[in-house]
């Protein structure tokens, strides 16, 4: 009913058939009345008529909304989700513009596309995250101080080229203008790889890895002895009392013999991390995308270009982000335990801490 009174408007205002059909696309999506339906009402219209509503005739499907409606379309929806609209109102004999109100409307549902993750984890890793989350969080109310010792790190590639977000391509437009067109674009080919680690206060230590190089045993050990150096010089407190703790990811240089060892002789303590959780890692749901999404459609020529970006990006983190960056992640460790150890990136969780 809704669509032919915009088909009807649309007509007072002269507008071509073919916009009203896509315009109804975008308003309704799947709900929307087929092409030929849109065609059929519009020239109807043309021609004079006034009334919106069908001929009464036999067999019309229901338009009414009712409790058994409601729970038929409910009950054929949980069974296959990916059912259509269209599918379902054929199903029950319903409008499609009722079974699309009950949808959204009644049961509150909407269609969304699955989300990526990094791996479809197996009961076993699922359970190991809230085993970690529990932790993690028993060690909190235990020293609510624990956090302010963590120095927590990760590798990532900076790109010269990486392609802006969505958001960052949006622009205003009026109602008669078409939407804007960018052409697809890759990634630059000209990249280097940062490593970096933080803590409550800020930047502890970063570098660059060289090109050539690759990051295993050796280069990750080297690293090691350049963020104790770095902790020294700029955490002397915790150096002092050498009661910092390390957290970083379990890649395999990261966890290789070598790093272990000495880790070990230096009394290194680890804060545990679950694999194939970047969602519990801060440096990927804090630190690398406020890195990279200001540098997101910029072009670097050069690798001295890039880092020279890249530091100064790091350089305009402010304090206070790094602070609540600690208490976001409680708030993840609270939300993994919910989810029962599934990713939860982009969930929407309510949390009672």
């Amino acid at each position: 009913m809704d669509q032919r009174i915009c088909i009807k408007f649309c007509v007072e205002n002269k507008t071509k058939c073919a916009d009203v059909f896509r315009m109804l696309t975008v308003a309704y999506g799947e709900a929307t009345l087929d092409q030929s339906n849109v065609y059929r009402w519009y020239k109807m219209f043309s021609e004079g008529r006034e009334d919106v509503n069908d001929e009464e005739r036999a067999g019309r499907p229901s338009t009414s909304t009712t409790d058994e409606n409601i729970d038929k379309v409910k009950k054929i929806v949980l069974a296959n989700r990916r059912i259509t609209v269209r599918e379902v109102a054929e199903d029950l004999n319903i409008s499609i513009g009722l079974c699309h109100s009950i949808l959204t409307n009644d049961l509150g549902m909407s269609r969304v596309p699955a989300k990526f993750v990094p791996k479809l984890l197996n009961f076993d890793q699922k359970q190991h995250r809230v085993n970690i989350a529990q932790e993690m969080l028993d060690s909190v109310r235990d020293d609510p101080n624990v956090l302010q010792r963590v120095i927590t790190g990760d590798e990532s590639w900076v790109y010269g080229y990486d392609v802006e977000t969505k958001a960052q391509s949006s622009q205003w437009k009026l109602p008669h203008e078409p939407r804007p067109k960018k052409a697809r674009q890759v990634r630059s080919n000209v990249k280097v790889l940062l490593t970096v680690f933080f803590d409550c206060r800020g930047v502890v230590h970063h570098e660059f890895l060289s090109q050539g190089s690759t990051v295993n045993q050796e280069y990750y050990l080297q690293v090691m002895r350049n963020l104790r150096e770095a902790i020294r010089q700029k955490r002397p407190d915790l150096w002092k009392n050498k009661n910092w703790l390390l957290h970083h990811d379990n890649a395999p240089a990261h966890t290789s013999l070598l790093v272990r060892e000495y880790l070990a002789k230096n009394n290194t303590v680890m804060v545990p991390q679950p694999p194939y959780s970047p969602d519990l890692a801060p440096c990927d749901f804090f630190l690398f995308p406020k890195l990279k999404r200001p540098m997101k459609g910029r072009r670097y020529a050069t690798i001295d270009e890039i880092k020279t970006a890249s530091k100064e990006e790091l350089n305009k983190i402010r304090k206070n982000d790094f602070l609540s960056a600690s208490r976001i992640e409680k708030k993840r460790w609270h939300k993994c335990i919910i989810s029962e150890g599934n990713c939860f990136e982009g969930d929407k969780i309510d949390i009672h801490e």
